[in-house]
């Protein structure tokens, strides 16, 4: 017996109450039988969406797929959408039907859906509908295609990388049907609008089985990024890795904390390592420049899926510095904070655990344990932070462009240039941050 809540118990009952069924169907359902809060509401009716809109004529609606029989209804509870019972015709693009027919039965509505698990409806005494084992598949963990998997994904192949995102999402397995079919199908995806793409790969890789569903569908993950296809079995030859590129930026991927952020950057951190790989004279693999490089080639891939600018730009950012020594002195540490700021540094020390999760101490009794680096670096981090007049810019300074001025300084590039010099002398930790100190500092520089 499942409830729901009151704002869409109302809007059940009205429909019901004008002669028309009406059931909360798909992920509600599914989240609702998994003991989860669902994030959103959704119902199938047999009204159709005249009477829909009849009905909720004293409501806010948003009529934007009423070509596709769905209208949302604005409600104190947030918005519902009510879709008539349908089948779906022919998918000209691969990815919308070209038109629908209104069907009076909820089982006609319920076989079009994309997987079992999604395909389930709540009757009006709290019981569940699932005609097609969606039950059963939630209870052994299985993402399994409604009907036959290339019928689906070619209706929709975006239902590719939802498969992926669910199973990454609730750490389910994959139906081996299912998962053959994807793989096979994968090229459709290149039919998709890249944004769409985008979307569906951050849910992949913030899900708790994301490493997992990464390394078993690679081929699909190589379609949408086919960069990435050079690190599988790319063996790095380096006392450091025991795994090939692929594998060891996947579980870089699931040891980094859930935010698309980081987790984009694991995925891409390691991209540039094939182009960048070469072995010294003993027969050792290294890969100078990769973290740079990295950047460049993650940035051309991020522009391509129609990433926005704000991730776009971090992920580069964190990328082009993954490789350097995590900063082991306060005067280090400061240059980095002065480099890329705070929230980056903070970043890069997520990043630097993650890159480490499946990374192997040398047997070098010199070699400081990457973890015990970072450690340093983040205690150093804490201590700089919370010490006295913290400065990692130059408008932070204790000084600023006016009390350059009210030395007798003309206006123009010197004020610019001193306040540059006397930032540069707080990072290097030759000039305390104290206005008294600057102030005596700037006037010796006024002259030069």
């Amino acid at each position: 017996m499942l409830s729901v809540p009151a704002h869409v118990d109302t809007l059940l009952a009205a429909l019901r109450a004008a002669g028309y069924e009406a059931y909360p169907v798909g992920g509600c359902v599914r989240d609702s039988l998994m003991g989860r809060v669902p994030a959103d509401w959704d119902i199938c009716t047999s009204a159709p969406p005249a009477e829909t809109e009849r009905i909720f004529a004293g409501y806010r609606l948003v009529e934007t797929g009423v070509k596709h029989g769905t209208v949302a209804v604005l409600t104190e509870g947030g918005l519902v959408e009510i879709t008539t019972f349908r089948t779906d015709g022919t998918y000209a693009d691969g990815r919308h039907p070209d038109r629908v027919t209104f069907v009076p039965d909820l089982k006609e509505d319920l076989a079009r859906r994309d997987f079992t698990v999604n395909a389930m409806a709540l009757a009006p005494d709290g019981t569940v509908i699932d005609p097609f084992g969606g039950r059963e598949d939630l209870r052994s963990g299985i993402i399994r295609c409604v009907g036959d998997p290339d019928t689906r994904f070619h209706e929709d192949a975006l239902r590719i990388l939802r498969a992926l995102r669910f199973a990454a999402k609730l750490d389910f397995e994959i139906d081996p049907a299912t998962g053959a079919s994807l793989v096979e199908n994968r090229a459709l995806l290149d039919r998709i609008a890249r944004e769409r793409v985008f979307s569906e790969l951050k849910g992949l890789l913030v899900g708790p089985g994301a490493g997992r569903v990464l390394r078993e569908y690679a081929p699909v993950i190589f379609q949408v990024i086919p960069e990435l296809a050079a690190e599988e079995g790319f063996d790095q030859r380096n006392p450091h890795h025991v795994h090939d590129v692929w594998t060891h930026s996947t579980m870089a991927v699931d040891a980094a904390p859930p935010e698309p952020v980081l987790r984009l950057t694991m995925l891409l951190h390691d991209v540039a390592k094939p182009p960048c790989f070469f072995t010294d004279e003993a027969g050792v693999g290294h890969f100078y420049g990769h973290g740079e490089r990295g950047a460049e080639m993650a940035d051309g891939i991020l522009r391509r899926l129609r990433c926005d600018n704000d991730t776009r730009e971090r992920v580069c950012l964190l990328i082009a510095n993954h490789d350097i020594c995590p900063p082991q002195t306060p005067r280090a540490m400061r240059r980095l904070l002065a480099k890329v700021g705070e929230d980056a540094v903070r970043q890069l020390l997520a990043c630097w655990r993650a890159d480490c999760a499946d990374r192997v101490q040398a047997v070098l009794a010199t070699d400081t344990p990457w973890e015990t680096l970072i450690g340093t670096a983040e205690r150093i981090l804490t201590e700089l932070l919370a010490g006295p007049a913290p400065c990692f810019s130059v408008k932070s300074l204790a000084v600023n462009g006016r009390d350059i001025l009210a030395l007798g300084v003309e206006k123009g590039p010197a004020v610019g240039r001193i306040l540059n010099e006397l930032f540069a002398k707080v990072v290097d930790g030759t000039l305390p941050n104290q206005r008294e100190a600057l102030l005596e500092a700037a006037s010796e520089m006024r002259g030069k």
